[in-house]
């Protein structure tokens, strides 16, 4: 990863572990500066944005609509009980409120952004493929972390910027699991929590593992190309080249973002259904209808050629 202005960002905002409150009770602040009206909305979206001027994530996204998400994440032969919950999603999301995630636009643009974001959670963290009762899409957050990693991930040509720690194993952990030491490094120096010696944090703290997962949601894998946010919430203009991969602003380029050729330009294939299938299914729990995900070249990367075709390694720590 080669962008660090986002590391940057995410660094100078303060982060205080606050209980979840009312959204209601945090009365809206607003001044401007230099001719911006900015906002300031409390805990959860704190710190004189434009950003903060609209509804913040607690306000439209609750607790109850979290739980019918993840409606079989605590039932007993899931591997991950108790571990997530809805406080812990929203306090990591209160770093990155100020910053556009899931604040960005209207109150349409503002829903599908949660909606894509907790898709990919959820298909990444399920356990619900088999005989599972509910299928895949009733069984997301059901792991937090590789059940039978087959490695240790450990890439010795970034010993020099981030060597593995004696001990510490890099497979996957979190709601978007991360792989491999240069990523754990990476994304802790930005986070501010020392993953790469301590790779297991990501499996003992919800709220970090949240805050993990909307960093790679919002930042740029490198210079010169969108996040998975920018996708979602039009700040994608695709370029000529674009234009010509099939690359298009919607669904279908965030699972580009983060998955590359392992999911796109591969035409109609299981993996990427399965990512569709959460999203549509997560439109119509959260009351706001599938109709909403857009046409089939905004939805799916079928056709779309990856926007930074990756080693074997790379397509592994998405």
């Amino acid at each position: 990863m080669e962008t660090k202005s986002m590391c940057l960002l995410v660094l100078s905002v303060l982060f205080v572990m606050v209980s979840i409150v009312d959204a209601d009770t945090s009365p809206v602040l607003v001044k401007k500066i230099k001719g911006k009206r900015v906002c300031d909305q409390g805990w959860e979206c704190k710190g004189w944005s434009e950003y903060c001027c609209n509804l913040t994530i607690s306000q439209y996204f609750d607790y109850y609509q979290f739980e019918n998400l993840f409606s079989k994440r605590n039932t007993p032969v899931a591997h991950a009980v108790g571990f997530w919950d809805f406080k812990s999603f929203i306090t990591a999301s209160a770093i990155y409120q100020p910053l556009g995630f899931g604040t960005t636009g209207n109150k349409t643009t503002q829903m599908l952004e949660v909606a894509a974001f907790l898709a990919h959670v959820g298909s990444q963290t399920s356990c619900g493929y088999g005989v599972a009762t509910g299928g895949p899409t009733a069984w997301g957050l059901c792991y937090n972390k590789e059940m039978s990693p087959m490695q240790d991930y450990c890439d010795d040509n970034y010993k020099y910027t981030y060597p593995c720690a004696p001990g510490a194993v890099y497979f996957g952990r979190g709601a978007l699991p991360v792989f491999w030491n240069y990523n754990y490094g990476y994304i802790g120096d930005c986070i501010k929590a020392d993953l790469l010696h301590h790779p297991e944090y990501l499996e003992q703290n919800a709220t970090l593992a949240f805050q993990a997962a909307i960093f790679q949601w919002i930042t740029p894998l490198k210079k010169g190309l969108p996040s998975a946010h920018d996708c979602m919430v039009g700040s994608f203009k695709p370029t000529k080249n674009d234009t010509l991969s099939n690359r298009v602003p919607g669904f279908g380029c965030t699972m580009n973002i983060l998955y590359g050729e392992r999911t796109c330009g591969k035409g109609d294939i299981d993996d990427m259904n399965t990512i569709i299938t959460h999203y549509l299914y997560y439109l119509d729990l959260m009351g706001f209808g599938r109709e909403y995900a857009g046409s089939p070249e905004v939805l799916t990367c079928a056709e779309q050629k990856p926007f930074n075709p990756s080693t074997t390694k790379d397509s592994d720590s998405s």
